[in-house]
């Protein structure tokens, strides 16, 4: 991994302000949070995507905005629109994002300072992803 692969950045992301890192396990020590539990993949456009979206899905991932998509229990990806958002995704290729919080708290810009390497401003939030889980058959809206 080279230097901004280990870096945990704090930024303001297409849905919320969070912690964004191709480290999972900076992220989790960051974060107190369990080792093993799953982050969001996000995404600068669906040709980085490694995994298949089934065919009957793949219009609605591509068209959505502000969507995070489960397609098994292993793995959530958001393909990010935000133009901002996505300098940083095109530079990593792709990255893990969280909320910049400890688990289970609310955000804390002093907690989120102290735990970042790298700060990029301006930092806004705006509503939450909506969070669609992909079957074989139907879609579960979950959030």
């Amino acid at each position: 991994m080279d230097n901004l692969e280990k870096k945990i950045f704090l930024t303001s992301t297409d849905t919320a302000i969070g912690f964004i890192s191709k480290d999972s396990l900076s992220l989790d020590k960051a974060k107190h949070r369990a080792k093993g539990k799953k982050y969001i993949t996000a995404l600068p456009s669906l040709k980085k995507l490694k995994k298949r979206v089934p065919k009957k899905y793949k219009n609605l991932v591509r068209r959505s905005k502000k969507t995070t998509f489960i397609i098994d229990k292993n793995f959530s990806f958001r393909i990010v629109k935000d133009k901002k958002h996505n300098l940083l995704l095109k530079r990593l290729g792709w990255a893990y994002t969280s909320s910049a919080n400890k688990s289970n708290q609310e955000y804390n810009y002093n907690y989120a300072y102290q735990k970042t390497d790298i700060i990029i401003y301006p930092l806004t939030s705006s509503s939450p992803s909506t969070i669609l889980k992909l079957g074989k058959q139907k879609i579960k809206k979950v959030r």
